[in-house]
């Protein structure tokens, strides 16, 4: 079973960065956009980082604009954008396809370890669903990722060990993200 150091991502200049560079900490590895609803998530997810860091924590930010075209901008324009509205330090990547035959083999493991298994009661959730839905239908069975900003959760020895929908109460990955830093 592969684990995710096994796989080699770009970052946003274009240049590979093989994810064994994390080994032993722990990551929350996110799909992100810069025109969505969920778009604010940044401010917490740049608290936890700054916060946990020090401890062994990685945020992996992974910009796609396979979803309502919610993150048009060049890899560039999209991290101005991020370390200007929201103060982002964590290590952000290059524009990827998170669905269909182009989707990066990274969020295909991620998802595969870890499958989509709702957004949770309530109409929000609902709404959500269905938009999903139709934007997914294009990628089929390779609909792996259903909106901007899921997160997946990785232990220190490269293992996916949670996924969190977009309309997760972000205290609750943040509970999360401590209790595997604790788990040493």
């Amino acid at each position: 079973m592969s684990t995710v150091y096994d796989f080699t991502v770009k970052d946003r200049k274009g240049n590979d960065v093989s994810l064994d560079t994390y080994s032993g900490k722990v990551l929350l590895i996110v799909n992100t956009a810069t025109g969505c609803g969920f778009t604010p998530h940044y401010e917490p997810l740049e608290e936890m980082y700054r916060d946990l860091r020090d401890q062994g924590f990685e945020i992996l930010d992974f910009p796609c604009n396979q979803f309502a075209d919610q993150a048009p901008g060049s890899d560039e324009e999209i991290h101005s954008f991020c370390t200007l509205k929201f103060g982002t330090e964590f290590p952000q990547f290059a524009k990827i396809d998170v669905n269909g035959d182009t989707a990066a083999p990274l969020f295909v493991h991620l998802a595969t370890a870890k499958p989509f298994e709702g957004f949770g009661k309530g109409l929000k959730n609902a709404a959500l669903n269905k938009f999903s839905d139709m934007n997914n239908k294009k990628f089929g069975d390779k609909a792996y990722i259903r909106w901007n900003f899921t997160k997946f959760l990785i232990d220190r020895e490269g293992n996916v060990v949670s996924r969190f929908e977009p309309t997760v109460d972000m205290k609750d990955v943040r509970k999360a993200v401590e209790e595997a830093l604790a788990a040493k």
